[in-house]
């Protein structure tokens, strides 16, 4: 299986904080299952400024010590960029990476208690020059708690969706997880990520398990291939988004 969002590169952002953690990190995800993993490092979210240069770096630095230790996990290169107006001028500064460094897909982060005014239009924009945004854990932002029809919105004008592990299995609070699987039952996710920043933080095959209980083996199957699919560059599997329905709001569940 293939984690598209972890923390897993030592020293740049709150992840891992050095070698030997990334190291552990790298053990558990096997254990999970897992034998690749994206690194996503923060960029520009106010605290962190990882660029394109230094993640490739860091991935091959990584990738030299887990092959010394014999460890059989490959580590793909990534970023979680904090959206921002001038995103598509980053990426011509070459300062920005799609996930696995080719596949035009890119990780999008929102600020946790809005969504900027612009958020449509750069993922507007971004389409228009080939890029895929896939927008990260909204499950756990504030305003698609109270409003989950703002994230139809954009998924059904092309957005796609990450959730986090933790969120699948409650991990985040039932009030996350609840929302996750109206979610998920919307048909408005397309991806999981662990979003490990320590060895302790995976629950990837918890996850799986609960999608496998709750809705049989095809939605489990249809996230694991989603994530074969982005590393290939090509086009994600998904049904056409719904609405939430205003009963499941009345009814508690966000």
């Amino acid at each position: 299986m293939i984690d598209i969002n972890c923390h897993i590169l030592p020293g740049l952002d709150d992840g891992a904080k050095h070698m030997e953690e990334s190291i552990a990190m790298a053990k558990e995800a096997l254990n999970q299952g897992i034998d690749k993993i994206i690194a996503t490092p923060t960029h520009m979210d106010g605290k962190y400024h990882n660029f394109k240069k230094e993640i490739m770096i860091g991935i091959n630095e990584l990738n030299r010590r887990l092959n010394e230790e014999g460890i059989d996990l490959e580590v793909l290169p990534g970023q979680k960029i904090r959206i921002n107006g001038d995103l598509l001028g980053s990426m011509d500064k070459d300062h920005l990476l799609d996930l696995n460094n080719g596949s035009r897909y890119i990780l999008i982060d929102l600020p946790y208690n809005h969504v900027p005014q612009y958020t449509g239009q750069v993922i507007f924009d971004l389409q228009l020059q080939g890029y895929k945004p896939i927008l990260v854990h909204p499950e756990k932002h504030q305003q698609f708690m109270e409003e989950p029809n703002a994230l139809y919105e954009l998924v059904k004008n092309g957005a796609l969706v990450q959730i986090a592990s933790d969120s699948v299995v409650g991990k985040s609070g039932k009030k996350v997880q609840k929302l996750t699987h109206t979610l998920i039952e919307a048909n408005l996710t397309h991806f999981i990520g662990s979003e490990a920043k320590d060895h302790s933080q995976f629950t990837y095959k918890k996850a799986i398990s609960e999608l496998r209980k709750r809705y049989g083996n095809s939605i489990a199957y249809y996230y694991i291939e989603n994530a074969v699919l982005l590393t290939q560059g090509q086009t994600v599997l998904g049904d056409p988004p719904t609405k939430v329905s205003k009963r499941k709001k009345i009814m508690g569940i966000i």
